[in-house]
């Protein structure tokens, strides 16, 4: 029988490029976005539901993991891809933004978990892959909401993965750098208004790093690489670091103590007390 995986925020980006790939590897593949009736390639594969999941919709979560089970027989690995990145001085965020950007990132992960882990648990096997992002170990300037959920992620998935390793479940953690996709559009929500002077050189300083940042960015068919090594991966490795960028700076903070990276980090972004 094939392994199946469930994804979600498989619409676009890393979500759409690692069913691809499971799916070209002879995977079934449960693609779950929020609008499924938009998709118009990946439900012209074989061996591919497309169904709809949005991680805020807690009845949405219990039916596509139902159709999945009902679909393929079994679920293997869940890849937990759906989220966004909320920036800007947390000053002027409206507390709206601040709840969803937690609600996606962290509260629709853990909902989409605990939704497989009676069926993982009942097999005695499964694989939970929860995408974090170099963000969840260092951080850069305005981003207190999407920082603190993926630090939040690293945390909670370290924890679960010795919870859940007596049960023969496995936990990972892809920590992508800057990526290829449309992150700089739908899946990136900078907020400024109201443009309060006292942040606006801040603001000016990270929006000129993002270019040579994104030069460096890996195409989202790399992520998914590693996100199918992790899947295949057997061992009870917890972290795989994905792209160059990811490598290069995660590294970097590794060997250096806070004060001077963070030195570094203050100097690249014109910060001083």
């Amino acid at each position: 029988m094939n392994k199946t995986v469930l994804i979600t925020g498989a619409s676009s980006g890393i979500g759409k490029a690692t069913a691809k790939r499971f799916q070209s590897a002879g995977w079934n593949v449960v693609a779950t976005m929020r609008s499924p009736e938009d998709e118009r390639e990946l439900n012209n594969l074989d061996r591919v539901l497309v169904t709809r999941l949005d991680v805020l919709d807690l009845p949405s979560i219990q039916l596509a993991v139902q159709e999945g089970l009902a679909r393929f027989g079994k679920l293997d690995v869940l890849l937990n891809n759906a989220g966004y990145g909320a920036y800007g001085p947390l000053e002027v965020t409206p507390m709206e933004k601040i709840r969803r950007q937690f609600d996606v990132n962290v509260t629709g992960l853990l909902a989409t978990t605990q939704a497989v882990l009676p069926y993982f648990r009942a097999q005695r096997s499964g694989t939970i892959i929860n995408i974090s992002s170099i963000g969840g170990r260092i951080t850069f300037p305005l981003g207190t909401l999407y920082h603190g959920t993926k630090f939040a992620v690293e945390g909670l998935s370290e924890s679960l993965h010795f919870e859940l390793l007596p049960l023969g479940i496995r936990v990972k953690l892809v920590e992508p750098g800057m990526v290829k996709t449309d992150f700089s559009g739908r899946s990136f929500d900078f907020n400024n208004e109201p443009a309060l002077p006292d942040y606006q050189p801040l603001v000016q300083a990270f929006m000129s790093a993002l270019g040579p940042m994104a030069e460096n960015a890996s195409p989202a068919e790399l992520i998914a690489d590693t996100i199918f090594g992790a899947a295949s991966d057997s061992a009870d490795r917890l972290r795989y670091e994905a792209g160059a960028d990811a490598v290069h700076l995660l590294n970097a903070r590794r060997q250096s103590d806070d004060a001077t990276f963070i030195g570094g980090m203050r100097s690249q972004f014109g910060l001083s007390a």
